[in-house]
């Protein structure tokens, strides 16, 4: 049997997020005509590299670890 696969987000927060996933576990348990996969995760397009490195300076940025360049002398902001 050919099965048509739909990726669909549902906000399960909302009232009408609960009543959807609610009617399609209860139909996916009654009848094999209907199968929930578990959601997959979404898997980033970026490099995990680049990633930990944005995050690395987020915190760092957070914790008051950065330094202002003055965009009129930046070589000299540098201390270059």
């Amino acid at each position: 049997m050919e099965m048509t696969t739909l990726t669909v987000k549902i906000n399960e927060r909302s009232n009408y997020g609960k009543a959807i996933m609610n009617l399609l576990r209860t139909s996916a348990k009654e009848s094999k005509a209907i199968r929930v996969l578990e959601p997959a995760e979404e898997k980033s397009p970026y490099d995990p590299g680049f990633v930990k490195k944005v995050q690395k300076a987020q915190q760092e940025i957070k914790q008051g670890k950065y330094k202002v360049v003055d965009t009129n002398d930046i070589w000299g902001s540098l201390g270059l």
